[in-house]
């Protein structure tokens, strides 16, 4: 049954790494009048993975993946898929009294194909921070260990082993990194997505924001000035960045304090796993530079390939 484009719920997504900044930008955009940014929804991660559940089920978790996988084979899954997600976006945005539904998770990397499937028609937005200032921030925030006690690693079979031993919420953080950080790269030149750049929203968050909103369709004067005003509705979640609540205004404190938080063994680690090539590509040209004269040196695509293969090793079998 096909439905009326205009009784659609309007969805924008917003792109990026974790601990890259997505927190602070969809409080800003929410700010205008006809835009509602819930804390971190994972919909359509739980979406993308419907069937698949927790090994300790009772009623037995292969049973549930091959039977939901074998009923869903039968009919349109997209369609399903977007059904559900229509309803749960609908009810929110009628509820809030807004018109656009801004999707903040910062994992979508992980099913952008699947975002496409079921909304190939919304508009994203692609949040970059410099990847130095990302793994940081993973490290500082969450205590996410950049480079383990066994680093560095004698060998390719050793980073492999060590990569799969290491606690799955760590791996994951590093995955962010090593494999978010292309997937989110490539994501550029897709129709309808605006790219928005940490740096410069902290620089200038009246302008940046301003012309994100116009991008959106929308009136850009509808936000007087872009302000740290009533962060409230996050303290409720579990989700989003805590230290929007520590402060006053938004600035540019935390665009170099990477430069101090990071050792020498984890500049390289980091170089090593995304490689200057992308951090280049990405224009972040400075940053290289920087770590050069501290004594980091680029070992080279091949490397950085490795590490991808690695950690794709590792989600896969995460996924099967």
């Amino acid at each position: 049954m096909s439905r009326d484009a205009n009784d659609l719920p309007a969805v924008c997504f917003l792109l990026g790494l974790p601990r890259s900044g997505t927190t602070l930008l969809s409080h800003l955009l929410q700010q205008h009048p006809d835009i509602v940014a819930p804390p971190e929804p994972w919909l359509m991660l739980a979406l993308e993975a419907f069937g698949r559940v927790d090994h300790r089920h009772p009623a037995g978790a292969s049973l549930i993946q091959d039977a939901t996988s074998e009923f869903l084979g039968r009919i349109d899954r997209t369609i399903v898929s977007r059904a559900f997600a229509d309803a749960a976006y609908g009810q929110y945005l009628a509820a809030s009294g807004k018109r656009t539904f801004v999707d903040k998770t910062p994992r979508y990397w992980m099913v952008l194909d699947f975002l496409d499937s079921l909304y190939p028609e919304a508009p994203h937005i692609l949040l970059l921070r410099n990847p130095y200032a990302v793994a940081a921030s993973l490290k500082s925030t969450w205590g996410i260990p950049l480079v383990p006690e066994s680093w560095p690693p004698a060998s390719l079979s050793d980073l492999s082993d060590l990569v799969l031993s290491l606690p799955p919420d760590i791996t994951s953080s590093l995955a962010d990194l090593v494999l978010g950080l292309p997937a989110l790269a490539a994501h550029r030149g897709r129709r309808q997505t605006q790219v928005v750049r940490y740096e410069h929203l902290v620089a200038r968050p009246d302008e940046e924001i301003r012309r994100v909103i116009a991008g959106l369709g929308y009136d850009p004067t509808g936000i007087a000035s872009a302000t740290l005003q009533q962060p409230e509705y996050l303290r409720s979640s579990r989700f989003g960045d805590r230290k929007l609540f520590e402060r006053k205004a938004v600035d540019g404190r935390s665009v170099y304090t990477w430069q101090m938080e990071l050792s020498i063994q984890e500049m390289q680690a980091i170089t090593d796993a995304i490689g200057d090539e992308l951090l280049i590509e990405l224009g972040y040209e400075q940053e290289p530079r920087h770590v050069q004269q501290a004594g980091i040196v680029d070992r080279g695509r091949a490397v950085t390939e490795q590490y991808r293969q690695i950690f794709q090793t590792w989600w896969d079998l995460r996924r099967a």
